[in-house]
């Protein structure tokens, strides 16, 4: 009978070889089993024994490599059973399509076969085009983020059985529009890779700013995000706006730690206390970004990493380089023009060529009507408003940004300083 300790031990060791390489595993099951449902029953059972095993056996020397033979042994078993009942049944149900058999053990043999490229080929047919993208997101972080239902359920702030639906819903389209597990041909890398970048990054954003709930940061999403990108930089090194989303990431989430009180209260950029700021992330995402721009293929990723580095690089909010922000943003602006960039050029102007200058500019991205319902416009005039000493313009511009925020700690950030106006 195993002690408590080995008991507690075994099963920290399962919780990170989960954590840390069911993504390569599920990817290599897949590839073998072709099918999302018996390659995750697999490994789940795989899991279980290990639990039951490693207490009273000890964890094995490569635990990952362990997962994975035995759950390829338990891909094995299946298949044995369902040519069996095959080979019992009438020869006409012979002939019905069946659940797909590996095509031999040979395939199953090596405890090792975890190959780069089976991530690769995962995580492009998690974000196929023919998913929408809350279903591209649920799935990735489903098989290659390492996070469970429940655990992506709250960090969406949605039902649990309304997440597993979505899963479910995404491996039915797989299968029924015939979805292939593979890298895309080159020719289309570009468009499906924008899908994939996209969908991490907005993993990272949710992490990093939540839509809503009691909290400003959720850093299992902020470090699952990062984790994915490591691993699309790993698989596709030359990429160069892979290198420029992860730098993108890593600057963003260096200033984590800074950017709410003991209290959990928002700190804006400008009054955080930049000796809390990361400084490991800060130089690898400054690595990572001259690795990318080595490459000389520019990049809406690699735009906005630039931008970060401006400010962490900054050593206080005086410090910051806001003219050479604001002529990043207009770079960015003709490569991916939007009202949301659109209104970030307008603040480095005002930060850079004078607030009367900056507020004109801001009142014109806001004349076609793209953003009366995004709260970060409202914010951005009221924040100028109030620099500029026109304190009722501010009050009304902040009443509607708090409106419209949906996350409690903008919305008592946003109250503060109106509360501040009103004094």
């Amino acid at each position: 009978m195993p002690g408590l300790g080995a008991m507690r031990e075994s099963k920290t060791v399962v919780e990170n070889v989960f954590r840390q390489e069911s993504g390569r595993i599920i990817a290599t099951l897949i590839r073998l089993a072709g099918s999302f449902d018996l390659a995750e029953e697999a490994m789940q059972e795989a899991f279980a024994t290990a639990l039951e095993t490693w207490p009273a056996k000890g964890v094995p020397e490569k635990p990952g490599a362990w997962i994975t033979a035995v759950a390829q042994r338990k891909l094995i078993d299946h298949g044995r059973r369902e040519r069996t009942r095959r080979e019992k049944q009438d020869p006409l149900l012979y002939e019905t399509p069946t659940i797909h058999e590996p095509e031999a053990e040979a395939l199953f043999a090596a405890e090792e076969a975890m190959y780069p490229d089976d991530r690769l080929r995962l995580i492009f047919t998690c974000c196929h085009p023919a998913l929408n993208m809350e279903a591209q997101v649920a799935l990735t972080l489903r098989t290659l983020g390492g996070l469970t239902t429940p655990e992506i359920a709250r960090a969406f702030l949605v039902p649990e059985p309304t997440l597993a639906q979505r899963v479910v819903r995404a491996k039915q389209k797989i299968s029924e529009a015939h979805i292939p597990y593979e890298v895309p041909p080159r020719a289309q890398i570009p468009e499906r890779l924008a899908a994939v970048q996209a969908v991490i990054y907005l993993i990272f954003n949710e992490g990093y700013a939540a839509t809503a709930g009691d909290s400003l940061i959720r850093r299992d999403l902020c470090n699952e995000a990062i984790r994915l990108g490591r691993m699309l930089c790993d698989l596709l090194p030359h990429e160069a706006e892979n290198s420029g989303l992860l730098a993108l990431m890593l600057l963003h989430d260096s200033r984590r730690a800074a950017r709410t009180d003991s209290q959990g209260h928002l700190v804006t950029l400008e009054e955080q206390n930049r000796s809390q700021w990361d400084q490991q992330r800060i130089v690898e995402g400054l690595e990572r970004l001259q690795d990318a721009m080595e490459q000389r293929r520019s990049g809406p990723y690699q735009l906005q990493a630039a931008i970060s580095a401006l400010h962490a690089e900054a050593s206080s909010p005086e410090a910051t380089d806001w003219k050479q922000i604001a002529a990043l943003y207009r770079s960015l602006l003709r490569l991916s023009p939007s009202p949301v960039v659109a209104l970030n050029h307008a603040v480095a102007v005002a930060m850079s060529e004078g607030l009367e200058k900056g507020l004109a500019q801001i009142d014109s991205v806001g004349e076609s009507g793209r953003l009366d319902q995004y709260h970060l416009f409202h914010a951005a005039r009221a924040d100028i408003l109030r620099r500029l000493g026109r304190k009722k313009e501010a009050a009304a511009a902040y009443r509607e940004a708090i409106s419209l925020a949906t996350n409690k700690v903008e919305q008592e950030y946003l109250s503060r300083r109106l509360e501040e106006l009103q004094l």
